[in-house]
């Protein structure tokens, strides 16, 4: 059974999991630390709120659990530190990420059975697919769970994606709900200047899905309350999106409103002076 925790204590365990990405991604000197910083709240009210599971014995079907896939798979730093915080995997593992035979690659991995990794992802436009078909397998062994998924919103310039989103409405898959990470950068710019989105609330609406927005995705309690609203909109033979609105680099100042730090490695000045907005909370790995 999870733990209870405060709203402080998750707070501050926001900001150690900062603290956590910008120290993996320095002592790697490569990494994607924009999109972590920026999606740390949702996947803390996930993790440590939201969604049942059971880090400690990990079973990799998942069987009586909600699933959780993480399709935009470059944002491991936050992801990891997510899973060993939540007890998946020691803390101190963190110290090899995206090392030479390390569990911790730079795309989650099956192949180095990491505990609670359960499909290999950053191949963009996938992981909608992979839980639909998660979302289906609990429909047929008739699982009341929940099936997550985490998207960036570049992500959905992907044409996969839209054959997924046609599918999961084709088959009322009401037991699946999607987020997508809206922070309006990809790798070369704004999503804007690349290849605009358009209204999002009004296609998935079209499409027929059910549809929650959140304009402030790195306010903890507000993330908790709408993913709150998408499960109680849940089990309405509808898939549910959630489309949360937040600013990549979230927490540190130089590295908020651009996308330049979408794939970029601080180097040691940029990460003391990162740290220095990141107190130290409940210990570093």
């Amino acid at each position: 059974m999870m733990k209870a925790y405060s709203i402080e204590e998750l707070k501050l365990l926001g900001t150690q999991i900062r603290r956590d990405i910008i120290r993996m991604v320095y002592n790697a000197q490569s990494g994607h630390p924009g999109g972590s910083l920026g999606c740390v709240e949702v996947l803390i009210a996930l993790f440590f709120k939201i969604i049942k599971h059971s880090p400690q014995p990990f079973n990799m079907n998942g069987v009586g659990e909600d699933l959780f896939f993480l399709s935009n798979g470059h944002i491991t730093p936050v992801y990891y530190s997510v899973l060993a915080r939540s007890g998946y995997f020691p803390i101190k593992e963190l110290n090899t990420f995206r090392k030479i035979n390390s569990r911790l690659q730079g795309h989650p991995a099956t192949h180095e059975q990491l505990p609670g990794i359960r499909v290999a992802s950053g191949s963009l436009g996938q992981g909608m697919s992979v839980a639909i078909g998660a979302a289906l397998a609990k429909k047929l062994n008739k699982e009341e769970r929940i099936i997550f998924s985490l998207h960036g919103d570049g992500e959905l310039q992907e044409g996969q994606i839209w054959e997924a989103t046609m599918f999961a409405a084709s088959k009322k898959l009401d037991n699946y709900i999607a987020i997508i990470d809206y922070n309006n950068k990809q790798i070369d710019g704004t999503v804007e200047d690349i290849m605009p989105l358009g209204n999002l609330r009004l296609k998935f609406e079209a499409f027929g899905w059910k549809v929650v927005e959140n304009n402030d995705g790195n306010d903890l309690e507000k993330v908790i309350s709408k993913i709150e609203t998408c499960q109680q909109l849940s089990g309405k033979n509808q898939p549910v999106v959630l489309i949360n609105k937040t600013e990549m680099g979230y927490g540190v100042d130089f590295m908020m409103g651009t996308h330049k730090w979408h794939g970029k490695a601080p180097n040691e000045e940029q990460m003391k002076q990162a740290l220095s907005q990141l107190p130290e909370t409940i210990g570093d790995f």
